[in-house]
């Protein structure tokens, strides 16, 4: 898969210049939803057979993902934004940390690779510094299910203790409905014997999109999207034919940036029901909403401070946190942003207020006082969110910006430039030969040693 131009290997000295105070008017295109394709594509090593993947999006992440799959030989063959992938040829050994380390859904590979082949090997995980993500639920879970687990030397090395070499079906229950171990185990009960029953599971539609195509293969998964989910273990999956979910953090962005501006556009398609927090909130922040089958059109008007307070699905998702918080900068009145998810994803408010915005923070909670413009300038974008948040607060702001930091944006946004020009926003990427190192505005990640147990 290329990710767009060859340049972006470069993305660190790549930046996006916006001339700001733009309207969007138009219709957008949602990509595939990012965080589904990845754990669709771990989901592809429980199967022999071939899995045919629609609507992939292309990002860099996805990139890393395939890489990885390649190194334990898969063959995957890329069709625009389609990926048929053969697992049959797989070989057990262990990731290279080169892989890995930058991104963290890397570490749902566990799952799959244990229940299927009764070992394996996964360096702990990297991605954007935003906060610890610990692995003990994952690590619990399989415990549970039968694995013999030590890490050693940043590698967590899991066997099946069992005689049979298999995995066997538990009641687990998890102390905080975490995305990546409910996925990671649903992946690892799936091949297991007997019945696992997970309690306090996630219920994100990324986990629901997971359930789906997996019970295409042949598993036999209920009330995915609920806080129990049950899982009969069977004895092998099959391939099938299965299109990603719409990515709504993609779409959330979109409705924002237009609700920002007091635009009008449509993104299609989307699931309006996985947008519903989202939307909730833009329509009492003064935006009016119009939902139309599988697709949403904003109409953007005076915009009012409100309150968000972050939580699993189906509260308001933590990844939409940043844009929000940019878009009450400019709000009539006053607001309180509450981030209850990762204690690492408030490094933006710093840069907004560089912009002119009145922000108080107080661990995780910014106390916003809107104010009637914002100023364009040069700044960094420290994660995947804040470098979004960024880009909607240029095109806000008065005068030009230049958000750098684009090797975080193009994770998780395909053609996000683009997208935005389409609709009217004068932006453009350019590429420099060295990154910006203005002092004044860069973000400096933490130097303390975070846990070592990271993993989405």
């Amino acid at each position: 898969m290329v990710c767009g131009s060859k340049k972006k290997s470069y993305l660190k000295s790549q930046n996006l210049k916006i001339f700001g105070q733009g309207k969007l008017n138009g219709i957008v295109q949602i990509s595939g939803a990012k965080n589904s394709a990845l754990v669709l594509l771990t989901a592809s090593l429980l199967t022999n057979e071939r899995i045919i993947l629609e609507n992939v999006p292309r990002l860099t992440d996805i990139e890393k993902m395939r890489n990885i799959l390649e190194n334990l030989g898969v063959n995957l063959i890329d069709k625009n934004n389609k990926l048929e992938i053969d697992s049959k040829n797989i070989s057990i050994k262990e990731l290279p940390y080169e892989l890995v380390n930058g991104l963290r859904a890397s570490f749902f590979c566990i799952g799959a690779i244990l229940t299927k082949f009764g070992e394996a090997k996964v360096p702990l995980p990297g991605g954007c510094d935003i906060g610890s993500r610990p692995i003990d639920e994952h690590i619990n879970g399989l415990e549970a299910l039968g694995a013999e687990i030590i890490i050693e030397e940043g590698i967590v090395k899991a066997k099946i203790k069992r005689k049979k070499n298999k995995l066997h079906g538990t009641h687990i229950k998890l102390n905080f409905p975490s995305v990546g171990a409910t996925e990671t185990l649903i992946m690892a009960a799936s091949l297991a014997e007997g019945r696992t029953i997970i309690e306090n599971a996630a219920r994100e539609p990324e986990i629901q999109d997971l359930c789906q195509m997996l019970n295409k293969m042949g598993a036999r998964i209920y009330d995915a999207g609920k806080e129990k989910i049950i899982i009969d273990g069977v004895n092998k999956l099959g391939g099938c034919t299965h299109k990603v979910i719409p990515d709504r953090i993609e779409a959330g962005t979109f409705l924002i940036a237009a609700a920002a501006t007091s635009s009008s556009i449509t993104i299609s398609p989307v699931i309006p029901h996985h947008l519903e927090a989202v939307i909730n909130k833009l329509q009492e922040s003064g935006s009016k909403i119009n939902i139309k089958g599988n697709s949403i059109t904003i109409i953007g008007k005076e915009i009012k401070g409100v309150d968000i307070y972050t939580a699993p699905f189906p509260g308001f998702p933590t990844d939409l946190q940043a844009p929000f918080t940019a878009l009450m900068t400019i709000a009539k009145g006053e607001s309180k942003i509450t981030e209850t998810i990762f204690e690492n994803r408030m490094n933006h408010i710093n840069l907004l207020k560089k912009m002119g915005a009145s922000i108080k923070l107080n661990k995780n909670i910014a106390y916003i006082k809107g104010v009637q413009t914002i100023k364009g300038m040069d700044l960094v974008g420290s994660d995947l969110r804040s470098s979004a948040a960024l880009i909607i607060a240029g095109i806000i702001a008065e005068g030009i910006s230049k958000i750098y930091g684009l090797d975080h944006l193009d994770r998780g946004y395909e053609n996000f430039e683009s997208k935005l020009e389409k609709l009217g926003i004068k932006i453009s990427r350019e590429f420099n030969h060295k990154t910006f190192g203005g002092k004044s505005y860069k973000i400096e990640t933490k130097s303390e040693e975070m846990s070592k147990f990271r993993a989405a």
